[in-house]
């Protein structure tokens, strides 16, 4: 009996042993980008055309009828429908109905926010929040897996070039490693565009003698999926830091370092992966201290030769002026 996948009103999943069969169990319920993210690798091209579109223009792609989304990307209608059936529907509306229901989800967060807060001081909101970091960064240390992090390590310290990628909410984390994994070894490259084009551009020589790190959580960003998948067809190590194992980022990846990042409010909480990022960060310098040594010289060097420090930043306040010129004017 031909297994069928059916989508109910709240974004989840239901998967039944066939029509009609009273023993049917539910499994656990995911969301539709969850459903497409876990779908893509095996998409055609222009399903995953349509799939990127969605899930970085939902706000808009959400209104959009089957023919407005394709004449939007330069694709048929047929192919639109084609690709919602492939998701598991019995058509368009369906599928467009399954999306609405995702996107209020999202837009109800801070209603959502309201409800678990209210009533709270000042205080306790800040004491709350905080306690829910200090328990993903123990649920993280609790879920290490070793052997990962030690791949990772030396992966990173072996490549020839270091490609970097982490965007919308975990942009600053890519920025952040970017930052100290330049101070430690050269060749790093932190990938930045909105353009899909543009991302192939800046990875069109990465090699088997590479290694990229991508960094997304939920909602996970179809961008960086795809920069993961051409640099596995291209054979470079691919290396994760991402929430767990059923995360669609480690389809490319053979290296996953995991750290819970749950929603707290309608902002993301990056305590937990960033603390990894630290963690990555000084077991690189352990395990390279002369190569790290040797590029912080080089460094420190070029700021003293070049004077990059000087009136631009601070670590002390003293009696001496910041500035060539005071920045109060003296009273007579």
């Amino acid at each position: 009996m031909s297994e069928k996948i059916t989508l109910g009103q709240e974004g989840g999943q239901t998967a039944m042993a066939g029509q009609g069969d009273p023993n049917e169990t539910k499994t656990e319920k995911r969301d539709l980008i969850s459903i497409m993210n876990e779908k893509f690798p095996r998409m055609s091209k222009n399903h995953k055309k349509i799939a990127s579109y969605i899930v970085d223009h939902y706000e808009t792609a959400v209104f959009m009828t089957a023919a407005k989304l394709g004449m939007q990307l330069g694709i048929s209608e047929s192919t639109v429908v084609r690709f919602a059936s492939g998701l598991g529907f019995d058509g368009y509306p369906e599928f467009q109905k399954e999306l609405e229901h995702w996107v209020q989800g999202q837009w109800n967060n801070v209603q959502r926010i309201g409800v678990q807060y209210r009533g709270s001081s000042q205080s306790e909101i800040f004491d709350s929040v905080l306690r829910a970091d200090m328990d993903k960064i123990a649920d993280t240390i609790q879920n290490l897996d070793e052997k990962a992090f030690s791949l990772a390590v030396d992966t990173i310290l072996s490549a020839r070039h270091v490609y970097v990628i982490g965007l919308r909410s975990c942009e600053p984390l890519a920025n952040f490693l970017s930052f100290y994994l330049s101070m430690i070894r050269g060749d790093v490259i932190r990938l930045q565009t909105t353009s899909m084009s543009e991302l192939f551009e800046q990875m069109i020589r990465i090699s088997e003698e590479d290694a990229i790190i991508g960094i997304s959580f939920p909602r996970y960003s179809m961008r960086t999926l795809k920069a993961l998948e051409f640099a596995n067809d291209r054979n470079a190590k691919v290396i994760t830091l991402t929430d767990t194992i059923h995360s669609p980022m480690n389809l490319y990846s053979s290296c996953n370092l995991l750290a819970r990042s749950d929603m707290v409010s309608i902002v993301d909480s990056l305590v937990a992966p960033l603390s990894v990022i630290n963690a990555l960060v000084v077991a690189l310098c352990v395990k390279a201290p002369e190569q790290a040594r040797k590029s912080l010289e080089e460094l420190e060097f070029a700021w003293a030769n070049y004077q990059v420090y000087l009136n631009d930043e601070i670590n002390f306040i003293d009696d001496e002026p910041v500035l060539d010129s005071p920045l109060v004017k003296e009273t007579r």
